[in-house]
């Protein structure tokens, strides 16, 4: 992979309240979206051109986690990205090029 960006999911996020009280995760579409926002800040790419190919959450993302994001362009234009938390691998997948409709 050849750019990367670190998150810390912060301890008091409103979504913790209701998911999960008592055992908190960050849910996965929070986890998507701070993965195409670094990866469309370090590219330029307009998000809105793009489709999630594939999304694979392997692990939970708890409160405090400092996160790894890192991201690759292929030659065709997929961006393939994995978030990390140490050693553990929470989530992966793949975005798509678009064209404007």
């Amino acid at each position: 992979m050849n750019n990367a960006a670190h998150w810390t999911v912060p301890p008091d996020h409103p979504a913790f309240a209701g998911h999960f009280p008592g055992t908190p995760i960050l849910p996965g579409v929070l986890l998507l979206d701070m993965a195409l926002q670094i990866i469309a800040a370090a590219t330029g790419i307009a998000l809105d051109l793009c489709e999630i190919s594939l999304a694979k959450f392997l692990s939970p993302a708890r409160p405090g986690d400092e996160l790894l994001i890192r991201h690759s362009i292929s030659a065709d234009g997929t961006i393939r990205f994995d978030i990390l938390a140490g050693m553990r691998k929470i989530a992966s997948g793949s975005i798509a090029p678009g064209s404007p409709v």
